[in-house]
This record gives C-alpha cells, structure tokens and sequence, in this order.
C-alpha cells in the first residue's frame, strides 16, 4: 500500500548507488544474494535475542535487495534476475519469524500463524502475476520497474519491512504485533483473489 509512496523517496538515491556500484563492476546477482545472507543472518541473532544488531541485519538487507534493480538497470536486467529477486525476498520474509520463534516459546504459536499469513499473500501475489501474464496485462510503473506483473495490497513490502522494525524494537509485544499483521496479510490475499476474479469477470 505505501511501496508506491516510498519509491518516489528512495529510487533516486538508490539509482545513483546502483550506477556507482555497476561503474565499480558489481553484478544486481550478486547483491540479490548477500542482501538475502545478510537478512538470513538476522535469524541466529533474532534467536539470542539481539535484536538490535539483527535489525541492523534486516536493514541492510532491504538496502541491498533495493540496490539489485538499481544494478540491474546500469548493467543487464535478465528474467532470472527477477526470479532470483523475488525468489529471495520470500526466504527472508520466512526467516524473520523463525527467528522469534527460536527465540521464545512463546513466540512459537504466532510465528507459525504469522508464517501462514505470510504463505497466503506469497501465493495470492505470484499467481496474481502468473494470471496477468496470460492476460498479458502490464504494470503501471507506481512500484518502480518490474519484471513481472506487481499485485497491490494493503500489506507489501514497505508495511512488512515496518513490522520486522516494530518486531524488533518491541519484542516482548511480539504475540500481538504478529496476531496483528497476520489478520492484514489474510486481508490482502483475499483481496487480491476478489481481485483476480472481478477481472477475469470483466474480460
């Protein structure tokens, strides 16, 4: 829901450090991958309760998965590079909650839910996009260049990104912040299904 509003705030910044790092002769591949080992290592730290070096962790993680397009966008932009982009950015959505959850029994129960959530809106998001390709319908542009067909919803990736923060600044609400984001991603893919059929109704 925000990611269109955020985009007009970050993209310029992140171009000029993609053009810098592309001159440099860094690849959008291998930013992709150490944005998503950076945010895999959050977890063992999420586990001992550090949260304030694994949310350092996550942000630099979200900093370089910004980083990969702008790359992409001085170098050569590739399919795979937008497969291997969203392929990673669903491996470290997963990891963050298991992180609370290793850290605090707890946690286990909401972060299993959370997980849920998290799978419904994956779902609800990649086969929206596989639907719009045999539709072959277009983006419109709000979210930046993609190479694939991009499914609004109310949660996205700015609103995740802002609930790992809240996570880790208030880890004793965890249980609650978890219940509460979880409702908003059920939200979302049932939206998004909605979505996907009253289009297919008009066509």
């Amino acid at each position: 829901m925000l990611d269109p509003l955020l985009r007009r705030w970050i993209d310029p910044p992140l171009d000029r450090a993609g053009a810098w790092l592309a001159a440099w002769g860094a690849s959008a591949n291998a930013v992709t991958i150490t944005g998503l080992a950076a945010g895999l290592g959050a977890v063992p730290l999420l586990a001992f309760e550090q949260y304030g070096v694994a949310l350092a962790a996550i942000a630099l993680s979200r900093l370089l998965d910004g980083l990969d397009g702008a790359v992409a966008r001085h170098t050569r932009s590739s399919p795979y590079g937008g497969y291997l982009d969203i392929f990673c950015d669903m491996v470290f959505y997963a990891a963050v909650p298991l992180g609370f959850a290793l850290a605090r029994p707890e946690n286990a129960v909401w972060a299993a839910v959370l997980l849920a959530s998290f799978v419904c809106t994956c779902a609800s998001f990649l086969g929206r996009a596989v639907l719009a390709a045999g539709r072959g319908e277009g983006t419109t542009g709000l979210r930046g260049r993609k190479s694939f067909f991009y499914g609004a919803g109310i949660i996205e990736g700015t609103e995740t990104i802002f609930a790992f923060v809240l996570f880790c600044l208030l880890p004793d609400l965890f249980p609650w912040l978890a219940g509460v984001v979880a409702a908003l991603c059920f939200w979302t893919a049932a939206a998004r299904v909605t979505k996907a059929r009253s289009v297919d109704s008009e066509s």
